[in-house]
């Protein structure tokens, strides 16, 4: 039991780490674009395109951790199809890719540069170095399963 609850820390370690290089990039992308004021739409026209941006980015994170929450009532042997859950059916990471969407929105809403760029970067920064650990945790900890899962499911 010990084991297990050391791996749910390890792999909420991991997500925490992932979230504070988006947090970390984006203040840096706030601070750049307060020094250097580079803007690089029109701004009036990609205002709605950044509030479709976070309000999709919203309903994903929620729909992600909804689904999440009820993935820990399955009590059978699991199998890859309960991996393949809600947002999850889409993607491996859709909290990850809602952070993404949404920091993208706030971006292109208050037209700064440096904030895209380092949301783009952070997210490759996530994507590449904090998931493959949390994948090789999840894999440690559901087995086959979960392996399976990842065959499917390729983003």
């Amino acid at each position: 039991m010990e084991d297990q609850e050391l791996k749910k820390h390890t792999v909420h370690h991991t997500l925490a780490h992932s979230y504070l290089v988006y947090f970390i990039l984006l203040l840096v992308g706030i601070i750049l674009d307060i020094i250097f004021d580079f803007k690089i739409f029109n701004y009036f026209v990609m205002v709605p395109v950044g509030f479709v941006f976070l309000m999709l980015a919203t309903i994903l994170i929620i729909w992600a951790q909804k689904t999440g929450r009820d993935f820990r009532e399955i009590r059978q042997e699991l199998k890859a199809e309960h991996f393949c859950r809600g947002p999850y059916y889409y993607t491996q990471i859709p909290t990850q890719l809602g952070l993404f969407i949404l920091l993208l929105g706030f971006g292109i809403i208050t037209n700064s540069f440096f904030v895209i760029i380092f949301t783009v970067l952070a997210f490759f920064i996530s994507k590449f170095v904090f998931m493959g650990k949390h994948q090789r945790i999840l894999a440690e900890k559901y087995g086959s399963a979960y392996i399976e899962y990842i065959h499917r499911v390729k983003f």
